[in-house]
């Protein structure tokens, strides 16, 4: 039993490091799940690290979704922008375009300031630029959350690595 779900809790990892850069996987809670997996096996339980291990997936989980849209209102998003974010993000996962969740919170927020500028009747050629910038924020802002998000996975990966290593007198 103990070699399945050490099985299973690996293939998790791996399907969080890849959900870590796809969002339409939730990489770091599939990357949790194979903790907790591991500590459904034979060795001895320790709460400190899947209480810590959990709180900052929380965390980062959170984030994946808050910074795509605070990279927007760095760069002179409206709400609009920030709400086009969001529903591009959504869209960009289930939309059959290749990359789409990369290609969906930019287009979300460029749509979004293009109907916030038209709303406030600003200039054409003022109003796109402005469009432009917050939907460029909207990407880089996708791109950091991914890197956070791959980063974390890899240091669950680590912490997954090192308990089998060190408990691998009673596992194997």
């Amino acid at each position: 039993m103990d070699t399945l779900l050490l099985a299973f809790g690996f293939c998790l990892m791996i399907l969080g490091l890849v959900g870590s850069v796809v969002p339409a996987l939730p990489g770091p809670p599939l990357s949790w799940l194979g903790i907790v997996l591991l500590y459904l096996t034979s060795i001895p339980e320790n709460y400190w690290v899947l209480s810590i291990t959990f709180v900052l997936t929380a965390v980062i989980t959170v984030l994946d979704y808050v910074i795509p849209a605070k990279g927007t209102k760095y760069f002179g998003g409206s709400s609009y922008g920030v709400w086009g974010t969001n529903i591009g993000l959504v869209v960009g996962i289930f939309a059959p375009v290749p990359f789409g969740f990369v290609i969906g919170p930019f287009v979300g927020a460029l749509v979004g300031e293009l109907i916030w500028n038209s709303k406030n009747k600003h200039s054409h050629t003022e109003g796109n630029k402005r469009a432009l910038k917050a939907a460029t924020g909207s990407f880089l802002g996708f791109l950091v959350s991914s890197f956070f998000s791959f980063v974390f996975c890899v240091g669950l990966l680590g912490v997954w690595i090192g308990i089998v290593w060190n408990n691998r007198d009673i596992l194997f």
